[in-house]
């Protein structure tokens, strides 16, 4: 009759330990920095947070959400929605970032709402060793800019009668944006490639 009791009270001790859990808003889906955050895309996810500071950094599944946020940086499918992800359409930490591609260095496929890699190389050191096989593989290390959305993707007909060039649009936050810049300023030929996430 103990064994009987003591599985009963151990069952509810379980169900009051799930129970201890918080409705908190995830993405569905893969997204880049720059991607609007909207409904469609999300889900609910049910989480044991530590404390009430824990959960205050996410967002809550039985509210709404603010309307017209972005993603600042990129988020991974099932990643919960953390509030540092994110940031008002029209605040400063989200900037448009124009890049100039050659056409052959960025599919025809990437469109707006794409979410890309960008790679940067030294054009001049590409073509002092372009005998060199080990650099055809194509680009090494890391991305200069890394899960961005594309928020413009202008037809290559019409941009490369104009520049030669096909420009492509992408949303990074503030800081990254600075950095990018310092690295294509630091570079005598940068070449941009620009690397489609499926």
């Amino acid at each position: 009759m103990l064994l009987v009791a003591g599985s009963v009270v151990a069952g509810a001790r379980l169900l009051a330990a799930a129970d201890d859990t918080v409705a908190v808003w995830a993405l569905a889906d893969d997204r880049g920095s720059g991607t609007p955050v909207v409904a469609a895309e999300l889900e609910v996810q049910r989480v044991r947070f530590g404390d009430d500071q824990a959960l205050a950094r996410y967002f809550p599944a039985d509210r709404d959400l603010p309307d017209g946020l972005v993603l600042t940086r990129a988020v991974g499918a099932g990643e919960l929605l953390a509030r540092s992800a994110v940031a008002d359409a029209e605040s400063d930490e989200v900037l448009q970032v124009p890049l100039a591609v050659d056409p052959q260095q960025v599919s025809p496929d990437v469109t707006t709402g794409s979410v890309v890699d960008v790679w940067v190389k030294d054009g001049i050191s590409e073509r002092a060793t372009a005998d060199d096989a080990s650099d055809a593989t194509g680009p090494v290390g890391a991305p200069a800019l890394s899960g961005v959305t594309v928020l413009a993707a202008p037809a290559y007909d019409d941009t490369f009668a104009v520049s030669g060039t096909r420009q492509v649009v992408v949303a990074v936050d503030d800081e990254r944006a600075a950095a990018f810049e310092r690295l294509l300023a630091g570079l005598q030929d940068p070449v941009i490639r620009i690397l489609q996430r499926s």
